[in-house]
């Protein structure tokens, strides 16, 4: 991920197209944590984001914190990134989001799961906040998981290798990608250092999909998508290798997706 979180390298037949960041270094987008365990949002930031850069599962982010739903969260928010020590009286509280004087606004507060509305991770300029809603029913695991895009495997998973999080599949720019399984659409941007432009679909409330290096997205956040339905075109990497970057994760933690895909 980022300057902070870059959790994909990229591999041709001679090696890597680039080399990882540590998780936990600085970024250049502010995907930092602090030496105590915090990390401070960012405005367009959403649970789900920040627990895709930090490999966590927004759930246990949720719960550490003590927010419910809608989980509304704010830009200069402090959330605890670890589990609470077991001394610790009840659930952490999150540290408290700086207010202008005067204002009692909650303009610029950011969903994890999904409102239709423009992101602003890259503008100044606050977003309206989107209305409450209910968390949408839960949804099953995928039974059936499709290729997201043709083409041969170019760099294998790697269990507890942030470089390999994922798989490469190598083909030609602008060729489809689809999603793998149904789902909706919680990130669609470039704001994820190494990762291009990229989307992630939520399938059930434990497992994720990421496709990175699109030249195009054609989805937005909150959108609904079917399996199979084009998300995107293959783009390339920072060294011009025409390939799509896929994980899948489960409780936010990157599994090898050729244990989920069809066998060739």
């Amino acid at each position: 991920m980022p300057a902070a979180v870059v959790l994909a390298v990229l591999l041709s037949g001679c090696g890597p197209s680039w080399s990882p960041v540590d998780k936990r270094a600085a970024g250049e987008r502010g995907y930092q944590m602090t030496d105590d365990g915090y990390y401070r949002v960012r405005r367009g930031d959403s649970l789900y984001v920040i627990a895709f850069n930090f490999g966590l599962d927004w759930r246990d982010i949720a719960e550490w914190n003590g927010i419910r739903p809608p989980y509304v969260i704010y830009p200069d928010q402090q959330l605890r990134m670890t589990a609470p020590k077991p001394r610790d009286p009840g659930v952490a509280v999150t540290r408290p989001a700086k207010t202008p004087k005067g204002s009692t606004s909650r303009e610029g507060a950011t969903e994890p799961a999904v409102a239709p509305q423009k992101r602003t991770a890259e503008t100044s300029s606050p977003a309206p906040s989107a209305p409450p809603r209910s968390e949408p029913a839960p949804r099953s695991d995928p039974v059936r998981w499709l290729w997201p895009t043709e083409g041969r495997v170019i760099s294998a998973f790697k269990a507890n290798d942030p470089a390999r999080n994922g798989i490469e599949i190598g083909g030609r720019e602008g060729q489809p990608v689809v999603a793998t399984a149904a789902g909706e659409v919680v990130y669609s941007g470039s704001g994820l250092i190494g990762y291009g432009e990229l989307i992630i679909i939520k399938h059930s409330d434990r497992m994720l999909s990421a496709y990175a290096h699109n030249k195009r997205r054609l989805v937005a956040e909150g959108q609904a998508v079917a399996a199979g339905q084009t998300v995107g075109e293959m783009g390339r990497n920072d060294r011009s290798q025409a390939l799509l970057h896929f994980e899948i994760r489960v409780n936010g933690t990157p599994q090898d997706p050729l244990r989920y895909l069809p066998k060739k």
